[in-house]
């Protein structure tokens, strides 16, 4: 029999009446370190997850396209960006970004999941906008089937500082180019004392709230992420939780068709990123348990607003990422086809996972499988 104390009993009660937690709760819970307690919430975020979505396992077939590292920003994690001229640096043309994708429809992929470095020179007729408008219209034109999930609000902030436009311009006009939804990522952790320290040159907390919540005002999908187990604190990680859940329940009150679609959780993993945050961090791999704990938290603390959460299987191994399929996830991520942002920083998880592989994961814990579209539509 489990021990437990009248706290926690009260928060997990609370939670499974369909009621929020309050950050304090969040944080009280985050900060359990008995392991039978430690069980406790595991159970019970896992036992929401199939209150809120069920048994089933998702997965997409997907490809990501990294399609330059050239970047101007140094953000403290980041072994991915090179200097135009580095042996490292790389920019794909438009042929041979239209030669993934058409590798990536031969194996049946729905989704294009497209990132990179904020490159300078990346402009046409010298305007950045009409380069990004360009990548797509060209893939739309060729693969008109394919969804898009491409660029975050970073890249968004940036084509609107490059252009001197406005983030609804921005938007407005990669979605009428052919983008399907946006990546949730330069979150990192919403906070920005942390932001100060890892991502420094990076939009801050509120700059990336305004242009998320603009994406769901104009009928523009996203993602959610947490870039976690670097520097932030407990603290730390329950606002960013906080400003999420808040961002979805405005879409939700304003009535937007267009919300977050998903939580994901990004571990931080140091083995080749630079040496200052490295060595303040102490380790080069995620620490699982830390990463299931903040997994079962999500989905208590998230789960009555944004209802799919995945692990993912590049940072935490495939059978790290199968585990936390017990502490409240719902989706096991897409095969990928390629990664290189994470892979470069020293991540050991691989950058491909066949359908059969993640299957055989989601089978080997008992739960049935079923392949997805990007806005958690059932194929």
């Amino acid at each position: 029999m489990i021990t437990t104390t009248p706290r926690i009993d009260s928060i997990l009660s609370k939670a499974h009446r369909g009621d929020d937690l309050s950050p304090d709760e969040g944080l009280y819970l985050l900060r359990q370190r008995h392991p039978e307690t430690i069980e406790l919430i595991r159970s019970n975020a896992d036992a929401l997850r199939r209150q809120q979505v069920g048994d089933t396992v998702t997965y997409v077939i997907n490809r990501n396209i990294n399609f330059t590292n050239i970047c101007e920003q140094h953000c403290s994690f980041c072994a991915f960006r090179s200097d135009e001229g580095d042996e490292s640096a790389f920019w794909l043309d438009t042929a041979q970004i239209l030669e993934k994708c058409a590798l990536a429809v031969a194996q049946d992929a729905t989704e294009i999941c497209m990132q990179g470095g904020l490159n300078l020179k990346a402009k046409q007729t010298g305007s950045s906008l009409a380069y990004y408008v360009n990548i797509i219209k060209s893939i739309k034109n060729q693969f008109p089937s394919l969804h898009l999930h491409a660029f975050s609000p970073q890249e968004v902030q940036f084509i609107a500082r490059e252009d001197g436009m406005s983030y609804e311009k921005v938007i407005s006009s990669l979605q009428e180019a052919g983008v399907g939804s946006m990546p949730g990522t330069a979150a990192e952790v919403l906070d920005d004392r942390v932001r100060r320290v890892i991502c420094p040159e990076k939009i801050n907390t509120d700059t990336w709230i305004e242009i998320v919540s603009t994406a769901h005002r104009l009928g523009l999908p996203t993602t959610s992420t947490i870039l976690s187990g670097h520097i932030e604190t407990a603290e730390e990680q329950i606002i960013h939780l906080e400003k999420l859940r808040s961002l979805q329940q405005t879409a939700v009150t304003r009535n937007y068709e267009a919300r977050i679609t998903e939580f994901i959780i990004l571990p931080f993993v140091g083995e080749s990123a630079p040496k200052p945050l490295r060595h303040r961090v102490g380790r080069d791999q995620p620490i699982l348990e830390d990463n299931l704990l903040l997994t079962a938290v999500g989905r208590i603390y998230l789960g009555n607003w944004i209802v799919n959460h995945q692990p993912s299987w590049v940072k935490l191994g495939l059978s790290g990422a199968t585990t936390a399929l017990n502490w409240g996830c719902n989706d096991i991520g897409g095969t990928l086809m390629e990664e290189h942002i994470t892979t470069m920083a020293g991540a050991k998880g691989g950058t491909c996972m066949t359908v059969p592989e993640l299957q055989g994961a989601i089978t080997s814990i008992a739960r049935p499988y079923r392949q997805r579209d990007t806005l958690y539509n059932l194929l």
